[in-house]
């Protein structure tokens, strides 16, 4: 079978199938295409019975040094060709494994970077004092990935039936369209519905999305990164220090260092006390990680329940 067409049966299987969102799919063909592409380049063969591991550990040194791809995209794109040729052999349309033994690169160990509690009150102060047009959007908007470490994305498709301010909670759609069910901030109550109210009736319907931009349109991922920007430098915080995902990040990281403890002696020394155990699945659960393993880079994070994790805010 040719590459392409096993291609468009992949991507067909994955968006039917597996539910996956527009931005994975558009990855996974991202990926492939590319890989065809290097095929078509080379000279070389785009029957999938013909593939091999030596290809691809040449596409994989292509794309290294003269396209000068960072490790986390080599590795995605490595992931992306391993799934797509355990489909074609599930689905018996090769009768070998061009993936065998290709390994992806390691990657170094990074701590997330994330805001201290004293940058996110600035932060939110700022937000509460600004009298700009859109300022209750804005200050909506980012409380809301601050206080349940949303991503981006599952905020900008975030409809007005997703939050139910009766229960105060805020269903989410993850990856993959995973569902996830999340306490909100008390803090967020009365806002919400201060927001809902300034808006125009037909622009709180059940469908409608929670955040438009300036022409009451759906927010989009670049006018959100702008906009985030903006409200950082009228905060006093750099720019170019921070991102969208760093809200993600900040939240995780400062729920379990608030459910810590801290009593000082006589003599002026900070002594830590644990409260209760610390239980990873729940910040896996906040944060809609499929394996434990990804959550582990918070392991200074300490709570108990969601609710409880969310409500240990003080701002």
């Amino acid at each position: 079978m040719e590459f392409q067409h096993a291609l468009d049966e992949f991507l067909l299987y994955l968006k039917v199938e597996q539910n996956y969102s527009c931005n994975t799919l558009s990855s996974y063909e991202s990926d492939l295409t590319l890989f065809h592409s290097f095929l078509k380049d080379h000279k070389r063969s785009t029957l999938l019975e013909d593939l091999n591991p030596s290809l691809v550990r040449r596409f994989i040194q292509q794309q290294t040094l003269q396209h000068h791809a960072k490790p986390r995209s080599v590795r995605r794109r490595i992931s992306s060709l391993k799934s797509f040729s355990k489909f074609c052999l599930k689905e018996q349309m090769m009768s070998s494994d061009f993936m065998a033994g290709i390994q992806s690169p390691k990657m170094d160990t990074k701590l997330p970077v994330y805001m201290n509690l004293e940058e996110v009150q600035k932060l939110f102060r700022s937000l509460e004092q600004d009298e700009r047009p859109l300022s209750l959007r804005n200050e909506a908007m980012f409380k809301l990935l601050g206080t349940t470490g949303m991503r981006r994305q599952e905020l900008i498709d975030l409809t007005w039936q997703q939050i139910d301010l009766y229960n105060e909670t805020i269903l989410v759609y993850g990856k993959g369209k995973k569902e996830r069910l999340l306490p909100l901030h008390s803090m967020m109550i009365p806002l919400l519905k201060k927001y809902k109210a300034s808006l125009l009736e037909h622009q709180t319907h059940p469908l409608e999305p929670v955040f438009r931009n300036g022409r009451g349109q759906a927010i989009n991922p670049r006018g959100m990164n702008v906009i985030f920007k903006e409200v950082l430098v009228k905060a006093g915080l750099p720019p170019h220090r921070f991102t969208l995902h760093h809200l993600r990040h900040t939240f995780a990281s400062l729920l379990l260092q608030q459910r810590k403890a801290e009593t000082v002696d006589e003599q002026g020394n900070v002594h830590y006390i644990n409260q209760e155990k610390v239980d990873l699945r729940t910040l896996q659960e906040l944060l809609g990680h499929e394996s434990l393993a990804t959550t582990q880079v918070y392991t200074h994070i300490d709570f108990d329940s969601k609710k409880k994790a969310i409500d240990s805010f003080k701002f």
